[in-house]
């Protein structure tokens, strides 16, 4: 029974191994959490001081990265950068619905586990355009190149960017 069992784990180990090799991770990821309660339970929310309070936000983002079909960066005022995110028809929809029915709670903003900035919710987004102020880095820019154009990019123009950004990243390898 034992040489069963422990064959058993082990296909299974080797399947989930397979399984996930497959699958690329992305070079960046951004998320965005909507403010909770405290009364939600601690696996459902996380803590986080914002404006000077300890609120708790959903562990749960309402939108993701997989939403994101275009970003501008620009200079934000404290030396990092800043994003405006253009959200796809379903990130379109979910924003517009958080943003009516959230009217002064939180948002925060998540780049790749950390979280960056946070805005309070004043009025119904229906542009499909989410922005982040605040603490983006030069690299979790080019990770977003990466994957998602710049707004208003051809496909063209952004593959060509992928390609050099990618010759960049060899080369700098390479010097190592």
């Amino acid at each position: 029974m034992k040489i069963l069992l422990t064959a058993f784990f082990a296909l299974l180990t080797v399947t989930s191994f397979c399984v996930a090799g497959g699958k690329k991770i992305p070079s960046a990821s951004v998320s965005f959490h909507l403010e909770g309660g405290a009364g939600d339970g601690p696996k459902m929310v996380f803590s986080q001081v914002v404006a000077g309070q300890d609120r708790y936000f959903r562990k749960t983002p309402e939108i993701t990265h997989n939403q994101i079909v275009a970003f501008s960066s620009f200079p934000s005022e404290i030396g990092d950068y800043g994003l405006v995110l253009q959200l796809n028809s379903v990130g379109t929809r979910r924003l517009n619905s958080i943003s009516a029915a959230n009217n002064g709670k939180w948002l925060i903003a998540q780049a790749n586990g950390r979280i960056v900035d946070a805005v309070q919710i004043d009025r119904a987004v229906s542009d499909g355009l989410i922005v982040i102020w605040k603490g983006i880095s030069s690299p979790e820019i080019k990770g977003l190149e990466l994957m998602i154009p710049r707004i208003g990019d051809d496909k063209k123009a952004w593959k060509a960017r992928v390609k050099k950004i990618k010759k960049e990243l060899k080369r700098q390898s390479k010097q190592k």
